[in-house]
């Protein structure tokens, strides 16, 4: 891959030397820590669009909740505020069965983290929200530890999965009703239609809908390089050896084994990195307001955690060649307003698409990563607001729940790591040569 991206001014060089050398090392470090670490989720929601058939019912691939008496009264309360000191067949279920040991989701946590989240409760003031946020009082919804549960090829597949990025590609990517071929990149392609020809029609949409297939694309491949690089390559002795497996790599990305779209679906990989940077350049002012707090309870860890934050915004913001958000949405006044809301409203669907997976570990970091995203798109689209925040005080324009700054971190985090993932397999394919 190399050379310029499409719809902006970037060259995939520009932003490997950038990842590689400013921003991988120092998200890796920042999602190691406390505030970053534990995510508030709820895995038992049911799937809004069809009956839930895929979903494993054994032992290991569901999340033990911590028993009621053991979490801390601050989390049940849900009013203080999170970041302030003072504020679908047999064949499938044996699939399934196979794979349990690998789906497992780990929700063990130790005393002190969970004396941390009293403070970390749900506040929010915002409404423009382009995800379907989970009711963290319910009491379905748990901390988990994300560094306890990596995401990795867990042997989730079949028809589950398919049918999940099927309902995203086919019904949410504002597709022509003269493209007859699926999007949807698993499934079945028709006689000799090769990928380049296909894509043709994206040329022909308005930038706003090109961005949110390539954004889709993009997590997608994503997700594919995240379970091709942590795979489970042999298991001896009860003993499993996680690592990349460049024949999986190969089969989901290589031209000759994708009809050519592999280096594309690389590439909105690449474009989709570039809007969370901007959304993270973007949100900068937010977060370098005193009266932002990443607390945690632990004052020396709190404030090393929001030093290193402002650290990296500090690299989001020398980067030259960023994403400009405002040839979107700007024609006419009322024209644009309302395809931000479709644009907003298919985004919010495909955040309910993801309680449909059938594996917790794939729902867990689905999820995440969506509302990673839902958050980037929110901070776009709210640029008057956080220029306009009040120093000393919470705002009420512009407000992230701590839900949101968590999966806003790791979500890009995960796509740093996609990229810095991607030099490793052009090594490694190098040497298979």
């Amino acid at each position: 891959l190399t050379g310029v991206l499409d719809d902006c001014l970037c060259d995939i060089e520009s932003i490997d030397d950038f990842n590689t050398f400013k921003i991988f090392p120092k998200i890796q470090k920042l999602q190691e820590r406390d505030y970053f670490r534990y995510y508030k989720v709820n895995l038992k929601r049911p799937c809004p669009f069809w009956a839930d058939d895929g979903h494993c019912s054994i032992k290991d691939c569901h999340v033990e909740p911590c028993p009621e008496s053991k979490i801390p009264v601050g989390i049940k309360a849900g009013s203080s505020n999170k970041y302030s000191k003072a504020a679908n067949n047999s064949k499938e279920l044996e699939d399934c069965e196979q794979a349990n040991k690998l789906g497992a989701v780990n929700s063990t946590l130790s005393n002190q983290s969970k004396e941390a989240f009293i403070d970390w409760a749900r506040y929010d003031d915002s409404q423009d929200h382009f995800c379907e946020l989970d009711d963290e009082r319910s009491p379905d919804a748990q901390y988990v530890d994300l560094l306890l549960n990596p995401e990795r090829y867990t042997g989730y597949k079949g028809p589950s999965a398919w049918r999940v990025w099927n309902s995203i590609y086919e019904e949410n990517c504002f597709k022509p009703r003269s493209v007859y071929r699926p999007l949807n990149p698993l499934a079945p392609s028709r006689g000799g239609d090769d990928g380049e020809s296909f894509y043709t029609w994206l040329e022909g949409l308005c930038l706003e809908k090109r961005v949110f297939y390539k954004l889709i694309s993009g997590l997608h491949a994503s997700i594919n390089l995240h379970l091709c690089a942590n795979y489970l390559l042999e298991e001896t002795w009860g003993k499993p050896r996680w690592g990349p497996n460049v024949k999986e790599f190969t089969r989901r990305f290589d031209p000759s084994e994708t009809k050519g779209e592999g280096p594309r679906r690389l590439k909105n990989l690449y474009f989709l990195y570039l809007i969370e940077l901007r959304a993270l350049s973007k949100v900068a002012p937010y977060f370098e307001r005193s009266v932002v707090d990443l607390y945690t309870g632990n004052g020396h860890e709190d404030a090393e955690s929001k030093a290193l934050l402002l650290d990296i915004f500090r690299d989001t913001k020398s980067f030259h060649m960023h994403f400009d958000e405002k040839s979107m949405f700007a024609g006419d006044k009322k024209g644009a307003k309302s395809l931000k809301e479709e644009f907003r409203l298919h985004f919010k669907n495909i955040s309910r698409i993801m309680d449909c997976v059938g594996c917790d570990k794939c729902r867990l970091w689905g999820k995440l990563q969506t509302q990673g995203l839902g958050t980037a798109l929110k901070i776009l689209f709210s640029e008057k607001e956080i220029q306009s925040l009040p120093e000393n005080s919470p705002s009420k324009g512009f407000q992230l729940t701590r839900q949101e700054i968590v999966a806003l971190v790791n979500a890009f985090g995960r796509l740093s790591t996609s990229i810095r993932e991607l030099q490793n397999f052009k090594v490694l394919l190098q040497q298979t040569r």
